[in-house]
């Protein structure tokens, strides 16, 4: 609603989740520049490309499952035209009671194959706001994805203007160093708390984007840090930790690491904490996992 306030070339769109995703308030002042397109999220993606391709700015805002649906449109009517829609993507990794159907586990690994798009996901609600203001100067698709749940602050790290692909240490220690994306930050910093009471005193690193990564950051890091660990509310396969993964391989660095995400299988229904207790993602259970290194 701030943004759309301030550029009149604003355009929001949803699928069917009006109300779900938050753009309530934007359709009752705006509704010249809000359109629902109804259950057809390939439409609302192809239809945003049409908007962008003359000279508007459309955020279309899906919840993570239902994005899937609009894939095929993303690839050829967005990214190979490098227009620069944005995707507010909601409800990514874990939601809960709503079940198999509904969790956002695989969003950091399909888009992660699309060229031309920028993928984000903050730590906070207060960084999402930085997300949305830095995308508007992104001339090409943009993704920022995070999860269902009520708004929260960390107060940790900066909370200045984003700098594109750039990482940011919001704990320095030695020996370790956590690679937490979007709302694993949170449980990373909460799994620290647990390891310095072992006398484990790891770096944490708010590693926002997908992509790009922060290849200047890492390369410091892992010249300091022998052991890694990535987390992430995403499938295993195809992630953030693949694109972390790879740049130790092709820079040959001498590094334990440990990836930390979502087993590659259906998970059903339960509160988002029973279900990160049972896959791993706890911080209880992150802390044991960074013991064993």
């Amino acid at each position: 609603v701030k943004l759309g306030e301030e550029d009149g070339n604003i355009y929001a769109i949803s699928a069917g989740m009006v109300k779900g995703t938050g753009l309530g308030e934007f359709f009752e002042k705006f509704p010249k520049r809000a359109v629902d397109v109804g259950i057809a999220e390939g439409h609302a993606v192809t239809f945003a490309g049409g908007l962008a391709s003359m000279g508007k700015k459309p955020y279309v805002a899906i919840y993570s499952t239902f994005m899937q649906r609009g894939f095929s449109q993303l690839i050829h009517d967005i990214s190979i035209q490098k227009l620069p829609v944005r995707f507010i993507i909601d409800r990514a990794g874990i939601v809960g009671n709503d079940g198999e159907t509904h969790h956002g586990m695989f969003d950091l690994s399909y888009l992660n194959n699309v060229p031309n798009i920028t993928v984000m996901a903050p730590k906070d609600s207060k960084e999402l706001d930085l997300m949305l203001e830095l995308s508007l100067k992104i001339d090409s698709p943009v993704a920022i994805r995070y999860p269902r749940g009520n708004s929260y602050y960390l107060e940790k790290g900066s909370y200045e203007p984003i700098n594109l692909g750039s990482y940011e240490i919001l704990s320095q220690g030695k020996d370790i160093v956590i690679l937490a994306i979007g709302s694993m930050v949170k449980n990373a910093l909460e799994a620290r708390e647990i390891l310095l009471e072992e006398g484990i005193n790891p770096t944490i690193v708010n590693a926002r984007f997908l992509k790009p990564i922060d290849k200047e950051l890492l390369d410091r890091l892992f010249k300091d840090h022998k052991k890694v660990v990535t987390i992430e509310d995403n499938v295993i396969t195809g992630g953030f930790s693949t694109n972390i993964n790879k740049f130790i391989i092709d820079n040959k660095y001498d590094i334990d690491i440990i990836n930390i995400a979502l087993p590659e299988e259906f998970i059903p229904h339960g509160s988002v904490d029973e279900i990160y207790n049972s896959v791993g993602l706890s911080p209880i259970k992150i802390a044991e996992k960074i013991k064993s290194l």
